[in-house]
């Protein structure tokens, strides 16, 4: 009897202490807020990148498993409505990879995803999509079985069409041409910090400036460098006031000036240069929802939005895209 009186009492126990947490997400999901959220049905719980697209009225978005989704906004939305995902990219010779930092290049209308090997970090690669038939043009490896470990995290296109691939794994950047190519690998010390363990995630996010150069980040090491494509890939860390930006991810540039930083939670910095990113400050922090991860941002009708990785629900997968408050 006293035995099963503790057995009981455990069981009770372990169901509030499980209840909590849930209760708490229902709880955050359900709450106003004073910012608008775009909610969407998703087949998958990880949705890793999203950027809108003007000229389709959609956020494009990356799936963990594999694959691009494509959610619409019609004209006549409102913010009671739950938006669906629809799957418009599934390349089956790419199964067992995950589809992760994208890139629109509507000058030559297509879209650029990075593909990689999130687990054994044994293939990375960029593959580019037509954007009005979602046919693949084209599929460049950068790494295989039999290269150092890599993992490709994010991609950004310069106004030429080349495209610039980051390595969070093996902290390098592949340059990528036009019509697919491998141009070139760039290196730098400063792409490695001297503690070992921030290197375990290093180049992540990247954006190209209109002045010609990129700004990356390095995930653990929570600092900002400029590459500048001009002066012969001339690598400099961007000295930055208010930081570190710690295990940050996607980037978004919203003005030649200002620069959002998606980074878990708090979900969203604002970064800002008067000096053409030689220095940078902090300016503003938005404290997204506590349950999701941020993991990219974009740029609707001016607003700034930030995926959050994880989808809640069963069987439908609910994502938020939630508007940076600035």
């Amino acid at each position: 009897m006293a035995l099963w009186f503790c057995s009981a009492r455990l069981f009770i126990f372990l169901f509030i202490v499980s209840a909590l947490p849930i209760a708490y997400i229902i709880y955050q999901e359900r709450a106003e807020t004073d910012h608008h959220v775009f909610h969407y049905h998703s087949s998958g719980f990880f949705r890793e990148s999203a950027k809108w697209d003007d000229q389709s009225r959609s956020f494009l978005v990356t799936f963990l498993e594999g694959g691009v989704g494509e959610i619409h906004v019609p004209q006549n939305y409102t913010r009671d409505v739950v938006l669906k995902e629809v799957t418009v990219v599934k390349d089956s010779d790419l199964t067992g990879n995950a589809s992760l930092g994208l890139a629109l290049d509507r000058p030559r209308n297509r879209l650029l995803v990075a593909v990689a090997d999130m687990f054994g970090n044994r293939y990375s690669a960029l593959a580019a999509y037509d954007l009005s038939t979602w046919k693949r043009l084209f599929l460049t490896k950068l790494s295989g079985s039999g290269d150092e470990k890599s993992l490709a995290d994010d991609v950004a296109v310069d106004a030429d069409g080349n495209a610039y691939v980051t390595d969070v794994k093996g902290s390098k950047l592949w340059k990528v041409g036009v019509d697919g190519e491998i141009l070139s690998t760039l290196t730098n010390p400063l792409f490695t910090p001297k503690e070992w363990y921030k290197s375990l995630a290093g180049l992540s996010g990247i954006v190209y400036h209109p002045d010609g150069y990129l700004i990356v980040i390095h995930t653990l090491g929570g600092y900002l460098l400029k590459i500048d494509l001009a002066k012969g890939d001339e690598v400099k860390l961007i000295e930055l006031a208010g930081g570190p930006l710690s295990f940050g991810d996607g980037l978004e540039l919203i003005s030649p000036t200002k620069l959002v930083v998606a980074a878990g939670n708090p979900s969203g910095r604002l970064v800002e240069s008067t000096d053409g990113w030689e220095t940078a400050s902090v300016v503003a922090k938005f404290k997204g929802p506590m349950h999701r991860f941020a993991t990219a941002a974009t740029v609707k009708d001016g607003k700034v939005y930030l995926n959050h990785m994880v989808g809640m629900g069963y069987p439908k997968k609910t994502h938020a895209l939630v508007e940076f408050v600035l």
